[in-house]
């Protein structure tokens, strides 16, 4: 019988080779990451009442403090800081000046660079008693307002920012230093984005590199969550400021969806 013929040495390597090679690959791809967008997919949900606080703490950089049983329960939390007797009373004596002077500075940086001016009608989100609208004015933007779920005339009107109490395109600059207090971040951005104008410009001060105060509603550790949460904003920059216990400024501006179609 004739012997069975083999496989030249040479050709069973390449084979080996190549099955070596496929394991590889296959190992690779299935051990890589998920990407970030997946983990925070469910903050990009929109829905026509309040989403839910758990779908946003399933991200690792915006988490949804617990303890909130209800609306009711988060909105009276609040008010416990904003009526606090002894806080209002540091708010508008000793604190007065010094945070219109910062707030001043911060305003003045922004027309320089062109991303606010005189005529643009502006709000502050969350305003307190008033410190940034009064700085707003000073430098100049006249036509500036706030609101709070505890009114302080005539710089704060009533209003939640989970439902802000203007029409679709009212503002050309919105500003805000308490995203931290959103029970609903998604609720609170996407109410930004209705009533800012086509091209106008958000300005956020949160904190990063810290943990905010005992009031607050979630925690924020990158500006991943928010660049997501601006669906139809445009991210112009990130920088680090000192804005009392804040230390990133995230600018957004609304997209003109009329001048890309």
């Amino acid at each position: 019988m004739k012997a069975a013929k083999t496989k030249p040495p040479i050709l069973k390597y390449f084979l080996f080779s190549l099955s070596i090679s496929f394991l590889l690959l296959f190992l690779f791809f299935s051990l890589q990451p998920r990407p970030f967008i997946s983990q925070t997919q469910t903050l990009l949900t929109t829905t026509t009442n309040h989403p839910s606080s758990s779908a946003v703490s399933s991200s690792e950089d915006l988490r949804i403090r617990p303890g909130y049983t209800s609306y009711d329960s988060y909105i009276q939390r609040q008010l416990n800081k904003t009526l606090n007797p002894k806080l209002r009373k540091i708010w508008t004596t000793r604190d007065w000046d010094r945070k219109i002077q910062v707030f001043s500075r911060f305003f003045h940086e922004l027309k320089h660079q062109n991303l606010l001016s005189n005529a643009s009608k502006s709000l502050c989100i969350g305003a307190r008693v008033g410190q940034e609208v009064e700085a707003l004015k000073r430098v100049g933007i006249s036509d500036s307002v706030g609101i709070d779920l505890v009114p302080c005339p005539p710089l704060v009107i009533n209003g939640d920012f989970h439902n802000q109490p203007f029409d679709n395109e009212t503002f050309d600059f919105e500003f805000s230093n308490v995203f931290d207090h959103a029970l609903y971040p998604q609720k609170f951005v996407a109410e930004i984005e209705r009533t800012l104008k086509p091209d106008g410009v958000c300005v956020l001060h949160v904190a990063l590199a810290r943990r905010a105060d005992k009031y607050s509603a979630n925690d924020l550790y990158s500006v991943k969550p928010l660049v997501l949460l601006f669906q139809r904003s445009q991210l112009v920059r990130v920088r680090k400021v000192d804005g009392f216990g804040l230390d990133t400024e995230v600018v957004f501006r609304k997209k003109n969806m009329i001048q890309r179609s």
